[in-house]
């Protein structure tokens, strides 16, 4: 792992860096597991700094952090004027996967519809696995990861198996995953709209509050955007953090898997906030929270004017 090497002092940014960097050295040592990760903070001026490189280049499973990369390739079709948002997808009986992520199992009223942007929405926010298998029905495998291929990413990828319009969520790299998170940010991957409509709802609070954002105030939350995934021993988190202009300036991907402090077999079982290494991200999302939020002097502004509401 590599830390702040070759940067020059700045006031306040540098020692923001320095904090994340101890923070994720300190939580990741007491969780366990094997970690690849990849933090970058970016200076008022507009460098961006390494703030953490541990194995960034490792091709790891990606497990639902991988969904954003599929959000991304059906924008890509959206932006082309080859789908719409407001398009429907048929939700039949054999789509649905019946499994304790997402919502679509909890319906019972199949056959159904919903809109294309139903279904990202559902995919980005509680993770569904059957919006997963919507996405694949306008855009298949192949095309999915050649549309990625076409942005520049090789490791990013889906893995196709018989069915075409069906895939595993496959693999990829902190480095490739960081570097998606930060051209959306710079909006130099989907176009202005659909870099918004991506960046809202990962921002939204129905999003994942287990990981990073788990110590976060409600309004607070509203300033991360990000994606979990996790399966078998592997728990990842990836997205970026706001600062007070309501500009993206941190850059996280955070993957981990293998033999966590404590129960292996309760570990296994555990994806939630009492987990080794989702008890690491807490901490370490507040302290890049609190550390973005010393870097800048502007007020703050809030993703949009919706708030929540009953």
């Amino acid at each position: 792992m590599s830390v702040d090497r070759g940067i020059a002092p700045r006031t306040g940014t540098t020692a923001a860096r320095r904090a994340i960097a101890r923070k994720y050295a300190r939580e990741t040592a007491k969780a366990g597991g094997t970690w690849s990760a990849l933090i970058t903070v970016t200076d008022p001026d507009g460098a961006e700094h390494p703030v953490v490189e541990d194995h960034p280049d490792r091709v790891v499973e990606a497990y639902s952090v991988n969904k954003v990369a599929v959000a991304v390739a059906v924008l890509d079709k959206v932006d082309r004027g080859l789908l719409r948002l407001d398009q429907r997808v048929e939700v039949t009986h054999d789509v649905v996967i019946r499994d304790t992520d997402g919502i679509f199992a909890l319906d019972g009223a199949y056959p159904s519809s919903v809109t294309l942007g139903h279904a990202l929405a559902a995919l980005l926010t509680v993770s569904d696995n059957t919006a997963v298998r919507l996405c694949g029905l306008v855009v298949p495998a192949l095309e999915l990861n050649d549309v990625l291929a076409a942005k520049g990413f090789t490791h990013t990828r889906v893995e196709p198996v018989d069915h075409p319009n069906r895939f595993y969520l496959g693999t990829t790299t902190p480095r490739e995953t960081a570097t998606l998170f930060a051209r959306l940010a710079r909006g130099d991957l989907l176009s202005p709209a659909s870099t918004a409509h991506l960046l809202t709802v990962l921002r939204s609070l129905t999003s994942f509050t287990e990981g990073v954002r788990r110590d976060l105030t409600s309004p607070e939350r509203l300033d991360v955007a990000t994606k979990a995934g996790w399966y078998d021993d592997g728990r990842n988190e990836a997205g970026l953090v706001f600062d007070a202009r309501g500009v993206p300036v941190l850059t996280f991907a955070l993957f981990a898997s293998g033999a966590f402090r404590g129960d292996q077999a309760r570990n296994f079982e555990d994806y939630g906030a009492t987990h080794p290494a989702l008890r690491a991200r807490a901490a370490l999302g507040r302290s890049c929270y609190d550390a973005v939020r010393g870097t800048a002097a502007a007020p703050r502004t809030a993703p949009g004017t919706d708030r929540p509401e009953n």
